[in-house]
């Protein structure tokens, strides 16, 4: 499959977003949990697929606090029959106990935002964290970066003084001009052969954190990087309405389109899409739409989805079928050498045919987040605008 076929309109056989996010998120609540351990008040690591059972393995603060935030973005959602009993507070309380001990950034600015989204009042321990971790600069990859902006707008009276200002100024500098994405790390030196390759998380995050900090301070550069960015994932959307994984940051061309994540399709593309479409009023809902279009019915699982109903789970990634990340690698070595090469016949020789079986709480998190009953209502037609 060409990674620049020109893109094609919806099927009117698949089924309408609307209808496919209204049967999603009851799955996503249901299947949060199955993933919830109130003896830690922590939600697993990952659920995955073992012979006919389906196990859970680890805990994950991380996960935890998206999923928080997914769940407090709608007030619809009854937390304590998700949580079994307890509710957000027990959770954030939980996610609080241990912060001043964290040493990523990225860790306790989710903890940051899903206290602010549930309103947790004690949260004072992770804001004074994230400023002494100083995301504004040193090493650190995007996507830390960009959670630390959108916690920061997420408790929008934080006392963190010109933090929030630094954090996006830090992620406005670092999109490319020319390009429009994002590096996959900030303040690193040196190459290396995978120097200039980004992935989708590296470019979503940081147009979100940008939306938000854009309608909280009306900042137009901020609403200008976004909007950059987001033309130019959208414009390489694949013909199906894949979001792709790997970008070239000189050039904006993808460099690997494999593996797909359902995170992607479901949650991730639609929440910065959303967050973008209300700080500049410009309408996603054609590559969102796309994009939900591919997860219902995938060319490369011959029409079926990662969604398994029996399951009640949607499984995480359709993957190329090849010994590790090969074709990554491999991708990513031969476009160092020239932007405008790729290793040919990758989709003959590795086809992309297989399922990832499992499911992780930040998906979910992030669907709720994404979807919240209102928005899918408005787009059933239930409702007003989306």
């Amino acid at each position: 499959m060409s990674l620049t076929t020109p893109l094609r309109a919806v099927s009117r056989d698949v089924e309408p977003a609307g209808e496919l996010m209204a049967r999603l998120r009851p799955l996503a609540l249901r299947s949060l949990g199955r993933m919830y351990r109130p003896d830690e008040r922590l939600f697993v690591f990952r659920v995955r697929a073992a012979g006919r059972d389906v196990v859970a393995e680890g805990l994950s603060r991380r996960y935890s606090a998206i999923s928080v935030i997914g769940m407090a973005e709608d007030e619809s959602v009854k937390a304590r029959a998700v949580l079994g009993g307890h509710d957000l507070h027990d959770v954030c309380g939980r996610l609080m106990s241990d912060v001043s001990r964290l040493v990523k950034p990225g860790d306790v600015a989710l903890i940051l935002w899903a206290a602010a989204a549930a309103g947790y009042a004690d949260r004072q321990w992770a804001r004074d964290r994230l400023v002494e971790l100083a995301p504004a600069e040193g090493a650190y990859q995007t996507v830390p970066v960009a959670w630390s902006l959108a916690a920061l707008c997420a408790d929008a009276e934080a006392p963190v003084g010109d933090l929030r200002e630094r954090l996006a100024r830090r992620l406005m500098r670092a999109c490319s001009s020319i390009s429009g994405i994002f590096p996959h790390g900030l303040g690193e030196e040196g190459g290396g052969l995978r120097a200039h390759v980004a992935c989708f998380a590296d470019l979503v995050y940081p147009v979100h954190a940008l939306a938000l900090y854009h309608r909280l301070t009306g900042d137009p550069e901020a609403a200008r990087v976004a909007t950059r960015c987001a033309e130019q994932f959208c414009r390489r959307q694949g013909p199906d309405g894949q979001w792709w994984w790997h970008y070239d940051r000189r050039t904006g061309a993808v460099v690997e389109g494999y593996p797909v994540y359902a995170v992607h399709q479901d949650a991730m593309a639609p929440m910065a899409l959303f967050a973008l479409g209300a700080a500049t009023s410009v309408d996603y809902s054609a590559p969102i739409a796309r994009g939900l279009a591919w997860l219902a019915r995938s060319p490369e699982l011959r029409g079926g989805s990662l969604v398994d109903e029996a399951a009640d789970l949607i499984w995480r990634k359709v993957a190329r079928r090849e010994p590790g990340k090969l074709s990554r690698y491999a991708q990513a070595m031969v476009s160092s050498v020239h932007a405008g090469m790729r290793v040919p016949g990758l989709d003959l020789v590795f086809p992309p045919v297989t399922v990832d079986r499992e499911d992780r709480p930040y998906h979910l998190g992030w669907l709720l987040y994404a979807w919240p009953a209102r928005r899918v209502a408005a787009w059933r037609g239930d409702v007003g605008p989306r």
